[in-house]
């Protein structure tokens, strides 16, 4: 809440109206009053401006501290926390707990209790056996229209949850709170199916599933239950596991399928606990009990043993690459992140290949401590130089690997090489680990330019913002596609970190992670003289480096009898019509998949459910099983009551992106906005209130409310916008984060957030009950933004700092350590580490946006905005300014109007 002490015409940061900077002077600007001066216990803080840089061709800058991300257990090289002044090093950031918006995450069962032995008929008698078919279901939410135009969005709604699930909890087996799937891992456009394809055609609303299946780097920053007896029960027709939904029958020795209906035997042993030879509480076993767990697979899932986690680290050593300092950068991380590598098994092999004109191994005997370098200049027919000692197991290999890593890039620090053979590299790569499997990491700096695979630069200014410009979001060279179709039936996945100083073809280049379930990251005019790049870049490698790894998996998703899975969008490989394929299974994305109703639904609930088979990098095989049930209605007032608007945005934005890549960016526009007008004309002919004259112009249920404005964001986002000032490496690369993005960031990243530090609440940027406590976020319309004030703009790959340019001394002072603001040097920043309350607060809100979510790796750049400086830097920042009008875009009010236009009665 707003405690009215802000910095208004009678505090330290400003006169009474002009804001002339010469108010009465205060000891203490109001934000102080009881707080200490020093930060609050735990508090976080941002890296120090100033850290030592890297020479072009020098040893890496440095990764940020602790206080820069949530994820403590990093670590870094130690020359990378050099500081160039006597600055202390920032404190070690709270444990932040997750907003409220977010479900709890699921605990970790207890082991099982030890119970008596007892018949399973008592047992039954203790548990529901399913619904009672005579029960109601429980009342749907109610519908409320409101009035777009009479309402400003309240954005601060953007991140509440998605509309309740109306299904009692007597319709799962064990009644269990955890019975139903938490919409971090699964949630869809609708909370409640409609029973005929009639009326979801009627309701013109999206109908799919949004999949997150991890939603944590770290598989113990959100641990699931484990099925660990490998005893697993599935439906012997429709082949659905067993879960909180399955409806059991006979005294228990049956359950009816909670999918198909089909009648199905429970195995002989699931009552017996093997491992302590006991009988087993049924009702106590995981997969009754949670919707999202773990089973240990028997050996009947695995097509071949378990094979080993592989890295092959395929680094550009051209000129450019040198000069700019990413090949210091990447091989010093990598070097100081061998100890994160998932490796307990002490089976994980890497190897390292550096290209430019010609292609450059590297072996190492076990226990050697130098390696040796082959070069191969066969760019047509690139063979591997030698059977052996080119895949290194990092714990025999180590102290070779570590003296190969520090002297990497001195290696190559005199080449004049301009090529980069990438095309014949990755086929040497791929021959090195087709029989095993394993991740091509791919570190390039400059345009494919000599063997199969070359690329020419088609980068055309002129005809950006036109209909040919679509062209350049196509990829050029059909090598790229076809060689990722290779990879993926090879259990091989790419990704891609790719640095700009020129046009990379980020179109063509990232058509390998897409079809091998791999990561694009495009840093873009990087040069690691800039400690700001350097240190992101070495944080988000090491955070990827250190991620759990899900091997050789397919995901398979099911539905109810009469749902049918029509469409699916990420990065994978479609081997059949349902079967989705990873080499690698990230765990930083997310997936949707659409469906179709083909057959009437006659049951009171209907189930989705997610089963990705995989081998983890200690070689143990899993299946992950994520279950939602939902109620089933033949109401189309109930169908609009259920809608999840951020779900509908992310399934149009899939749309969308689809559309850019396989037609043009018009078509993506327009589909989004005429899927906006159906849902409308829906509402207001069968829904909305008999007032449709001016009094009522454009209505919505108030769950849908901020769909209009979501569709807005997505129209005007750098993937979709229509402008001839976005480089089509830029516009490539968002559409690539726009097609993998959770749910709650691709939120963040098509309506950034924007809060106000000069007049926060006295409370923002302390600790409270959940953490670090926010400001409120504002609309993004610059007709709130007063000249004199501090903004931080937020879009999770980005952070800006926006300081008027009327702002007082005193303001620059607290904030920056500077005594006016055009001390002050726009651009990418460190904010430096001050001893006063504001500044502290301010680090802490950064901290805690970037600790928001915990299945990232994207430590967002932080910029410098100054209200009188660069204009090209004001106008990418006002550009996220969703709300008002831009060149090729309407505002937020005129887009409703348009709408209106279109909306037929």
């Amino acid at each position: 809440m707003n405690t009215g002490e802000s910095y208004d015409g009678r505090n330290a940061y400003g006169a009474y109206s002009g804001y002339s900077g010469t108010g009465p002077a205060v000891s203490q600007p109001p934000y102080v009053a009881g707080m200490t001066q020093s930060p609050p216990e735990g508090m976080a803080a941002m890296p120090a401006e100033g850290m030592a840089g890297i020479p072009a061709t020098g040893a890496p800058p440095a990764v940020p501290p602790a206080g820069g991300s949530h994820r403590s257990r990093r670590q870094y090289p130690a020359e990378i926390f050099e500081l160039t002044n006597s600055q202390t090093v920032p404190m070690t950031p709270p444990p932040v707990s997750e907003p409220s918006y977010v479900m709890a995450r699921t605990p970790t069962l207890s082991p099982y209790p030890e119970v008596t032995p007892n018949t399973l008929a008592t047992q039954m008698g203790n548990v529901n056996l399913g619904p009672d078919p005579n029960a109601s279901m429980m009342p749907a939410s109610d519908l409320v229209s409101i009035d777009l135009y009479n309402q400003t969005p309240d954005v601060s709604e953007l991140y509440a949850p998605p509309p309740p699930i109306n299904l009692p909890l007597t319709y799962s087996a064990t009644q269990a709170e955890t019975s139903n799937c938490p919409p971090k891992y699964m949630r869809t456009s609708l909370k409640a199916i409609p029973n005929t394809n009639s009326l979801l055609k009627k309701s013109k609303l999206p109908f799919a599933i949004v999949l997150r299946p991890y939603t944590s780097l770290l598989e113990e920053d959100d641990p699931v239950p484990v099925v660990s007896d490998t005893i697993i029960s599935r439906c012997r027709r429709c082949r659905m596991y067993i879960n909180p939904f399955s409806i059991f029958i006979d005294n228990g020795h049956r359950y009816r399928c909670n999918s198909c209906g089909i009648v199905n035997e429970v195995p002989q042993s699931y009552d017996w606990d093997s491992f302590r030879n006991i009988q087993r509480d049924r009702w106590q076993r995981p997969e009754l009990n949670y919707a999202v767990v773990d089973f240990l697979a028997p050996q009947e899932y695995m097509v071949r043993p378990p094979q080993p986690l592989i890295y092959v680290f395929l680094i550009d050593v051209s000129f450019i690459s040198i000069s700019s300092g990413m090949v210091a950068t990447a091989t010093r991380t990598i070097l100081e992140s061998l100890d994160r590598i998932p490796n307990k098994e002490g089976r994980t092999q890497v190897a390292f290949i550096g290209v430019d004109s010609s292609l450059h191994f590297f072996s190492i005997a076990p226990g050697a401590e130098e390696a040796s370098q082959m070069v191969v200049s066969d760019l047509e027919d690139p063979f591997l130089p030698r059977n052996q000692d080119l895949l290194l197991n990092l714990r025999e290999c180590r102290q070779g690997i570590e003296n190969l890593l520090s002297k990497f890039n001195t290696m190559f620090a005199s080449t004049r090489d301009s090529s980069n053979a990438l095309g014949p590299a990755l086929k040497a790569a791929e021959q090195l680990i087709e029989n095993i499997g394993g991740k091509i990491s791919c570190f390039v700096s400059s345009l494919p330019n000599v063997g199969y695979g070359k690329l020419s630069l088609r980068e055309d200014p002129k005809i950006l913002g036109t209909n040919r410009e679509s062209n350049l979001l196509h990829h050029q060279d059909t090598f790229y596609k076809s060689f990722a179709v290779e990879c993926s039936t090879n259990q091989i996945s790419v990704d891609m970190f790719l640095f700009s100083s020129q046009y990379q073809d980020v179109a063509t280049l990232s058509c390998l992670p897409r079809y091998t379930a791999g990561k694009t990251q495009f840093y873009y005019r990087w040069n690691a003289a800039r400690s700001e790049d350097a240190l992101k870049f070495a944080s988000e490698l090491s955070d990827y480096l250190s991620s759990e790894i899900a091997l050789e998996a397919v995901m398979r998703v099911r539905g109810s009898s009469g749902i049918r899975m029509s469409s699916f969008y990420g990065n994978f490989f479609n081997r059949s019509s349902d079967l989705c394929a990873f080499p690698s299974f990230p765990r930083d994305q997310c997936y949707v998949i659409e469906a179709v109703i083909e057959d009437t639904i006659t049951r009171p609930f209907a189930s989705f459910q997610a089963a990705i088979l995989h081998t983890t990098a200690s070689g143990e095989r899993r299946i992950r099983v994520v279950t939602l049930s939902l109620p089933v209605t033949n109401s189309l007032t109930e169908l609009y009551a259920s809608a999840d608007q951020s779900a509908i945005m992310h399934i149009l934005t899939m749309r969308a992106t689809e559309k850019a890549l396989s037609s043009n960016l018009s078509d993506a526009r327009d589909g989004i906005t005429n899927k906006l007008v159906e849902i409308l004309e829906v509402y207001k002919k069968n829904l909305a209130g008999q007032n449709t004259g001016a009094a009522l112009p454009l209505q919505i249920s108030t769950n849908l409310k901020l769909l209009p404005l979501l569709c807005l964001g997505l129209i005007k986002h750098t993937g979709f916008r229509k402008s001839s000032h976005i480089p089509s490496d830029l516009r490539s690369i968002a559409l690539c984060n726009l097609s993998t993005l959770p749910t709650s960031l691709l939120t963040r990243y098509v309506y950034p957030t924007l809060y106000s530090l000069h007049d926060m609440p006295l409370e923002a940027g302390t600790v409270g009950d959940d953490g670090v406590i926010l400001p409120p976020a504002l609309n993004l319309t610059s007709a709130i933004m007063q000249s004199f004030g501090l903004y931080l703009l937020d879009t999770h790959f980005q952070q800006f700092l926006y300081i008027g340019k009327d702002a007082v001394p005193q303001l620059a002072m607290d904030a920056f350590g500077v005594s006016s603001i055009a001390d002050l040097k726009a651009g990418r920043f460190s904010l430096p580490i001050l001893d006063n309350p504001l500044n502290t607060r301010i680090h802490a809100i950064i901290s805690k946006l970037r600790s928001l979510d915990k299945g990232t790796t994207i430590q967002p750049s932080l910029y410098l905005v100054r209200g009188d400086g660069d204009p090209q830097l004001r106008s990418w920042f006002f550009s996220h300014f969703v709300e008002d009008r831009s060149d090729a875009a309407p505002s937020y009010l005129q887009f409703l109007q348009l709408l209106k236009e279109k909306v037929r009665d």
